[in-house]
């Protein structure tokens, strides 16, 4: 009868063990699938701007929009600047005549400028209704 019980427990005990390391396995697997797959913090909204206006006219392809301007000489524009400033540091110095095309808040001015070797474009428009005209984009080429 001892031998018959000696046995019984020695297999309770492999039992137990084996139960013991099927649940690290499991519990390691569920840490492991956790460190593995990435929760977005934050959800990404992939669309396009609502504010996005397009390209002016008179605009050539392959030009570069930039948020700010810095020439040679320490002269620069950003965007956001007025009319009346851009049009002082530049003065009348355009290569092509400028163009005139309806944006949504009244007229987009599209001037062409060439200055210490570099040609750029400044467009002017009203960023609120009956607003004073600011830059609204600068582009390289």
């Amino acid at each position: 009868m001892k031998a018959t019980r000696m046995r019984f427990e020695s297999f309770v005990e492999w039992a137990v063990a084996a139960a013991f390391i099927a649940a690290l396995v499991a519990i390691g697997s569920i840490v492991v699938r956790e460190f593995r797959t990435v929760n977005a913090v934050t959800p990404v909204i992939a669309r396009e701007p609502v504010h996005a206006s397009p390209v002016p006219a008179g605009v050539p392809p392959r030009v570069v929009s930039v948020p700010m301007l810095l020439l040679d000489d320490g002269k620069e524009v950003r965007v956001g600047d007025s009319l009346v400033a851009a049009t002082s540091r530049f003065g009348r110095q355009e290569v092509a005549s400028q163009i005139v095309d309806r944006a949504p808040n009244g007229e987009r001015l599209t001037r062409f400028y060439q200055h210490g070797g570099t040609q750029f474009i400044l467009v002017f428009e009203a960023f609120e209704a009956g607003g004073e005209q600011r830059v609204a984009a600068i582009y390289l080429q």
